[in-house]
Formats: structure tokens, sequence, C-alpha cells
């Protein structure tokens, strides 16, 4: 049960993100789907470097998600660079600051080099307590649970979990995010109101905040403001508040 469940009125532990609208910020200047990418990365650093001001532990992004595979070649090898040269110039600073990253999603169909940094930069800030940075790279809500029942499956294939002793605990366990608390709020800027397959298990019980602001220009003021719609909300998980 998430962490807040006795006090309704506590700021969130664990925000998600879905960073939508950078391709229309770009086209609104004249640019490329890249540029604002690019513009997108760079308010990744001033909302993490938020996070502790506000309490915020656990920062979830979704990067890049299962279904993006089917934008344009050229996007998506552009992408491919980005999250590179990201992790390439952000490794020393996040280490710095306290941030330990993690990254969720299936690794299988990104190149070996992405992986051999991702895996550097897990490795690299895995001491660091002040701020977890997860970041969903090749990620689908739908994809996760898919592969955690096929992980629990073969446990019971060769005799190491019982069908009897299966219940959402269990399968929590095989997710990508076992080592996570849930998260207490999803917030998706660009004005869209839907959740697009991310952390479809883990939202059972978030609050969700849907802003008009495309992603670069979320700025950290922005981030603050919808943390404080939070604290006023009264989470109930099910039951009653008297």
């Amino acid at each position: 049960m998430p962490k807040d469940q006795d006090d309704p009125m506590t700021g969130p532990a664990h925000v998600a993100i879905i960073m939508d609208g950078n391709g229309r910020w770009a086209q609104q200047r004249g640019r490329p789907r890249l540029f604002g990418h690019q513009a997108g990365a760079k308010r990744v650093r001033e909302i993490v470097a938020a996070c502790p001001a506000h309490g915020v532990k656990y920062l979830t992004i979704f990067a890049f998600s299962t279904e993006n595979w089917k934008r344009t070649q050229a996007e998506v090898s552009g992408l491919m660079l980005l999250f590179r040269r990201y992790i390439e110039r952000e490794a020393k600073a996040l280490l710095e600051n306290g941030v330990r990253v993690r990254f969720i999603g299936d690794r299988n169909r990104l190149d070996e080099k992405l992986v051999r940094l991702m895996d550097d930069l897990e490795l690299l800030t895995a001491k660091n307590d002040l701020v977890h940075l997860t970041v969903a790279l090749n990620y689908g809500g739908r994809d996760e649970v898919t592969r955690a029942a096929k992980r629990l499956a073969l446990e019971v294939e060769q005799g190491r979990l019982s069908h009897k002793d299966i219940d959402a605990e269990t399968l929590s366990g095989f997710l990508d995010t076992h080592v996570l608390p849930d998260p207490d709020l999803v917030i998706r800027t660009s004005g869209e109101a839907r959740i697009s397959n991310f952390l479809l298990w883990q939202s059972a019980y978030s609050e969700y905040e849907f802003v008009d602001t495309l992603w670069p220009d979320f700025s950290a003021d922005e981030f603050g403001k919808v943390l404080a719609n939070y604290g006023a909300r009264e989470r109930r998980f099910g039951g009653v508040i008297a």
C-alpha cells in the first residue's frame, strides 16, 4: 500500500511524468522534431534538480515507448543518439548531485552501445540516494506485465514457485519497477488526457494531473504548482476518510 495512506495531505514521494509535446513545441517554432526533443532533455535536468526541495524522492520519466518505433527512422535514430549523448554528458553531474539512475523497459531492441552506457550509468550512481531517477526506455506497460508473467510462469514451470502462492504482490516482484514504490502522482504534459501504456499496473491508485504546457516549457515553477495541487487532494485508496 502507498506510504502516504494514513496522511492524505502529504506531498508525493514518487512522481511519474509522461513528457509529451516535444515535437509540437519544435513545429510551432518551425524547427525539426528533434530540436524539440533536445529542448525536452534539458528540461529533465531542471525537474530532477527541483525534486529534493519538494520532497520528491523518486522521479520516473517516460522517454521512449514500445510504440515509438513506429515513428520515422530519422526521428528514432536521432532519439537514440540523443539518449547516448545525454548519458555521456550528464553522468558526472548526476553522480555529483546524488541522483541514482535506473532504466526500465526491454533492452533487447536497443543498440549495444546505448545499453552499455545505461549499464555503466546505473553502476556509477548505484550508491546515490538523494533522488532516484528512473528512465523508461523502450517501455510499455502491457509489455512489462507480459514479460513479468513469462518470468513468473517459468518459475512455476521449473518448480521454484507454486501457482497457489501467486498474488498481486508476487507479480509485482517480477516487474521492472520491483525495487520502487508505486507512483503517487502521474503528470502528463501537452494537454493530452490519456496514459499511453505507462505504468499501468503501478498507477492503479495514482493521482493524475494533465497539464496543457508542452514538455519543453514545463518549468520547475509549474512543477511545484502541480505538486501543491496534489497536496490538497484526499486519497482514499478505496476506503473512506473520516
